[in-house]
């Protein structure tokens, strides 16, 4: 299984960025799928995730501003980020929400900064 996260990069505070998240070797459509962020020091943290019926939960730092959603026909989750914060500097990864979890990729960097 592989998870290939891709769309970060280097944006200006107030930008915004388009996440996807494609698997191969998986099919997603029925797992609830999570983006996370672990920012240098800092542990992994959920930010959002989506169910297969696309029920979706946010952490509280990012609602509002990120938009979790999924395309099941290509097999893919993407996580739409917009009014960029420097503090949203992290490398995201996505996979499962848990209990268990897929071969983690190496996640995308997203960096914002003036």
């Amino acid at each position: 299984v592989q998870l290939q996260a891709s769309g970060g990069g280097l944006v200006q505070p107030g930008g915004s960025l388009r996440l996807s998240c494609a698997a191969s070797g998986a099919n997603l459509s029925l797992l609830r799928m999570g983006w996370y962020r672990q920012a240098p020091g800092k542990q992994r943290d959920l930010v959002a995730d989506i169910s297969g019926g696309r029920t979706t939960h946010y952490a509280d730092y990012v609602k509002g501003r990120f938009t979790i959603s999924r395309d099941n026909a290509k097999n893919t989750v993407y996580l739409q980020t917009n009014n960029l914060k420097p503090e949203d500097t992290a490398v995201y990864y996505c996979n499962r929400a848990g209990p268990t979890f897929l071969n983690w990729g190496k996640g995308t960097q997203v960096t914002v900064s003036s």
